[in-house]
């Protein structure tokens, strides 16, 4: 089995003891060699100014490729490029261009008066500028709509998270059959947290499987939760690169130590050293 590319998400601290765990996650998980890394924004646009800090300060202190997430949220199409801008200034040239979740206790998504409608519009303004390399998001239990975003700019996809492998090759194929040949990266969620990732699961459409479901509530009275979550992370980025996957990109939820376990399970072991870190 060849070594696969790997990618890390993680998100932006909130408080100081926060801002330690991200760190102590990066210290972890760069000896690994990331293709890159990516930072989220929080729905509604409410992480904007934590993202912008840790995605510059990550790109400075580690020399990793630092990929920001970008939404369409709570800001017009100035402010929105406003921002990008000041990513480019910084060196940072990779962005996840999102439409965005709604802010809390809104039911839809409504854009900006000012601002763009769409990740679609996001993405081909982004484009239009030439200072970036764009990712886009995708859903592998959904029709394949990520060819317009394709279409507008970006160079590749990264899904959201599921539990089977058939799951990402049906829609794998799919996206064949629609006309889609950019790389489309899975996104793998090692489970930390059984209870907040069914949570998570349902609120963004993801099927659990039956098996999945008694294995973990077994290994919850058990006291098994983390032997299971890396079992079975393990087997599914086995049958996916099996299946011809060449880059896998975690979901780290700031929790390290079960991506890193997988990803030596994998065979990406230590390959560089962290520099510059205060």
């Amino acid at each position: 089995m060849s070594r696969p590319k790997v990618s890390f998400e993680f998100f932006p601290p909130r408080n100081l003891e926060a801002s330690f765990r991200l760190w102590d996650c990066v210290n972890v998980l760069a000896p690994l060699a990331p293709d890159f890394i990516s930072v989220t924004y929080g729905a509604g646009g409410t992480t904007r100014q934590l993202t912008h800090e840790a995605v510059t300060t990550l790109h400075r202190a580690t020399g990793l490729p630092v990929a920001a997430h970008l939404t369409c949220v709570n800001a017009s199409r100035a402010e929105t490029l406003e921002i990008a801008e000041t990513y480019a200034e910084a060196g940072v040239t990779q962005i996840v261009a999102l439409r965005g979740d709604a802010p809390k206790g809104e039911a839809k998504f409504t854009a900006h008066p000012d601002g763009f409608a769409s990740s679609v519009e996001l993405i081909s303004a982004l484009a239009e500028t030439g200072k970036f390399t764009l990712r886009v998001g995708a859903y592998p239990e959904k029709h394949p709509e990520a060819a317009a975003k394709l279409d507008a700019g970006a160079t590749s996809a990264i899904t959201q998270f599921f539990f089977e492998a058939e799951t990402f090759f049906r829609f794998r194929d799919a996206a064949t059959k629609a006309g889609i040949t950019a790389p489309i990266i899975p996104g793998i969620l090692p489970i930390e947290n059984w209870a907040g990732a069914r949570r998570f699961a349902e609120s963004c459409g993801t099927s659990i499987p039956q098996v999945v479901h008694d294995a973990f509530e077994h290994a919850t009275r058990d006291g098994n939760t983390d032997l299971l979550a890396t079992a079975l992370a393990t087997e599914l980025c086995d049958d996916l690169i099996e299946g011809g996957v060449e880059h896998l990109h975690f979901y780290t939820l700031n929790r390290p130590e079960l991506t890193r376990d997988v990803c030596h399970a994998l065979g990406v072991s230590p390959k560089v050293r962290l520099q510059n870190v205060a």
